[in-house]
Formats: structure tokens, C-alpha cells, sequence
């Protein structure tokens, strides 16, 4: 008779915690990601061979980490302490190495690296990446913010987060950007194509054919856009534009999300929505370009459309930004937005904290 394992039953927590791990790539091991894996898994219901099958691992693993889980929980999937020897090093050295690595490097470096710091501190360069790596420094990494100027930044905000979350009955929520300077770009010889164990290659030359400026909004709840493609931005664009949104849902109440552009508050823009009572405008903060989720869409056509895309002509780039616009509406899906008032205090708190400190000074 086969042997059957111990059946798995995970809670939403532990189910939540385990898809974590799977997501933190950066700071979690390969190893630890393929454990919860594995009792996502056998959560599911499955056999120890559908596992195999499934992650294509050796069977002993499968049933080990199954049984370690079992018997420990998730701590168990953790690495478990590997003999060696210990740093040497005393708590004031290894603080003298966390305040250097945390401060500017010397002259002449824009960051510090193990090598500079290993010199720096005359110590073995595996030393100093066994200290950085036990308190998860990464010198290496860059992260970008900015914050808002804009004094009604907490107003805004939550005001269009509100739409985002809870949009008004039968009204549709739409967020609109331009996407500038899209260039034309030809290669100046063939591209090389996919092959196994090789990329697709590309010529670092390149001809320019000229720009095109995508005006589009996003209907956050189906996803579809509604695009434009024109030569230029300007107020008398922007109005045009609009018109044509409205003629893709005749009789609709719109709540449009847009940024403080000078086109979408001018005099054509102020008079435009005086005509159009059922649509009406929410900006977003200065300088807080994340809160619009047009820029997710034009994330995508950045990624998925144009970054090996070749185009001999402007007529050429506008023909197939269409395209993809038609193909993306195919298999679109809506932009949910997960982050609520009370996981927003704290940016809002030290948007706050940097507008006093510009007024004090």
C-alpha cells in the first residue's frame, strides 16, 4: 500500500504569510521560497508525487519540508544556524562598520562597496559582507522619493483614493495622462533573433523618425483605455481628446483622475466642463505622479510595446500604438488600488514634516 502524507490544512494567514515569501525575492532565499511553495501546495490538497511533478523537486525534499511544517510551522521552513565560525569582531567594531556603510563614502565615491569598505575599515572583505548581510545593509541599492509640496496634499489624496475604492454608484471613475516623446526609433541593422541560451540582439545604433504624444484615460474598473495619438499636447488637444472620451460613454456621470497639467485647468479645460456638467475633474497632488493609474497603463505599453519595438516612420509608431491599445483592451483587467487612508497616514505625515520644515526655513 503507497504511503500517503499527513494532510496539510492552512488557514488565510498562514496561506498569506507563506505567499509573502514567495514574493519577497530580495531578502528571502531561493531555498526558503521553494519551501513554502511546497506547502502552498500540499495546502491545495495535493499528493507528494503531484508536488514533485508540479516544482519538479527530489522527493525526499517535498516530504521533508512537508513534515518539518507540520511539526514547527512556518519558523521551520527558516534556515536552520550552519556550522562555521562566528564574526570575531566585538559589538564596537562591527557599530563602526553600520555607521560607515550608512554614511557618505570617502572623496571621489558616489556609494560604498564591500571592497571600499573591507579598506576602509582593514578589515577581510568577507568579514564586512558577513556583517552587512546579518543586518540586511545593501549599499548597493537605491531607492527614489519626493515628496509633495502641494499644501492640499492630504485633501487631494484621499480624495481620490476615495474615488479609487469607493466609486460613486452608476458613475464611471477614469484616469487620464499623456504619455510625451514616444519616439520613432529604426535600428540601423537586423535584429538578431531569440534563440536557446541566447537573447534576441539589437544594434545599439538607431535612427530617429520623429515623436508622438499618447493622450489616454483608464476606466479603473474594466481596465479598457480610450487613446489618442497626436503630434502635439496642447489645451485645444486636451479638449478634443475629452470629447471623445464622453462619445465612449454617452449619458455616463464621469469622475476623471488627472495631474495639474496648465491644459487641464485653463480657460478651454474651465470652460469645456462648463459644458459638460456630467464630468468633473480631481487632481491629484503635485509631485505625486503614483496616485494616478493611467501611469500603470502606460507602464505597460512601455514594457510590453515599445522597448524592442522598430518603427521606420512617425506613421509607422502611431499605426502600431493603436494596435496595442486594441490588443490590450482584449485582455485587460481592472487597476484595484490596495492602499487605504490608514496605510497612507504615514507618507502623509512626513509630507506634512517637509512642508514645515520648507516654511521654517
Amino acid at each position: 500500500m503507497p504511503f500517503v502524507a499527513d494532510p496539510i490544512e492552512l488557514t488565510s494567514v498562514e496561506i498569506e504569510k507563506l505567499e509573502e515569501l514567495l514574493r519577497r525575492k530580495t531578502s528571502v532565499s531561493q531555498g526558503v521560497a521553494e519551501r513554502a511553495r511546497i506547502i502552498i501546495l500540499a495546502g491545495e490538497g495535493l499528493t507528494n508525487e503531484e508536488i514533485i511533478k508540479r516544482t519538479g523537486l527530489h522527493r525526499n525534499s517535498v516530504s521533508k519540508w512537508r513534515n518539518r511544517y507540520l511539526q514547527g510551522g512556518l519558523e521551520a521552513l527558516q534556515d536552520r544556524p550552519r556550522p562555521g565560525q562566528p564574526i570575531k569582531h566585538k559589538p564596537p567594531r562591527i557599530q563602526q562598520v553600520i555607521t560607515a556603510v550608512c554614511g557618505k563614502p570617502p572623496k571621489g565615491h558616489g556609494r560604498w562597496s564591500h571592497c571600499l569598505l573591507a579598506i576602509h575599515m582593514k578589515m577581510p572583505k568577507s568579514t564586512i559582507q558577513g556583517i552587512l548581510k546579518k543586518f540586511d545593509l545593501q549599499p548597493h541599492r537605491l531607492r527614489t522619493f519626493n515628496f509633495s509640496p502641494d499644501p492640499q496634499f492630504e485633501e487631494k489624496l484621499l480624495e481620490v483614493v476615495g474615488l479609487y475604492m469607493n466609486p460613486p454608484e452608476n458613475a464611471i471613475v477614469l484616469c487620464m495622462d499623456e504619455k510625451t516623446g514616444i519616439q520613432a526609433l529604426d535600428r540601423t541593422q537586423p535584429m538578431l533573433q531569440l534563440r536557446g541560451g541566447k537573447p534576441g540582439c539589437v544594434s545599439n545604433e538607431y535612427v530617429r523618425h520623429g515623436t508622438r504624444t499618447m493622450l489616454a484615460t483608464i476606466d479603473i474598473q474594466t481596465g479598457e483605455a480610450t487613446t489618442w495619438v497626436n503630434k502635439t499636447r496642447k489645451a485645444v488637444d486636451f479638449v478634443k481628446f475629452m470629447d471623445q472620451v464622453v462619445g465612449q460613454y454617452p449619458g455616463k456621470r464621469l469622475y476623471v483622475v488627472m495631474d495639474n497639467l496648465n491644459t487641464h485647468k485653463g480657460v478651454l479645460a474651465r470652460e469645456w466642463l462648463e459644458n459638460h456638467p456630467q464630468v468633473s475633474f480631481h487632481y491629484t497632488p503635485t509631485h505625486a505622479s503614483w496616485v494616478n493609474l493611467a501611469e500603470c497603463f502606460f507602464s505597460i505599453l512601455t514594457r510590453q510595446g515599445l522597448q524592442q519595438a522598430v518603427h521606420r516612420s512617425a506613421a509607422e509608431l502611431t499605426k502600431f500604438l493603436y494596435a496595442f491599445v486594441k490588443s490590450y483592451n482584449k485582455t485587460c483587467g481592472p487597476f484595484v488600488w490596495t492602499k487605504g487612508p490608514e496605510k497612507l497616514r504615514r507618507i502623509i505625515e512626513l509630507t506634512k514634516e517637509y512642508q514645515d520644515l520648507l516654511h521654517t526655513n
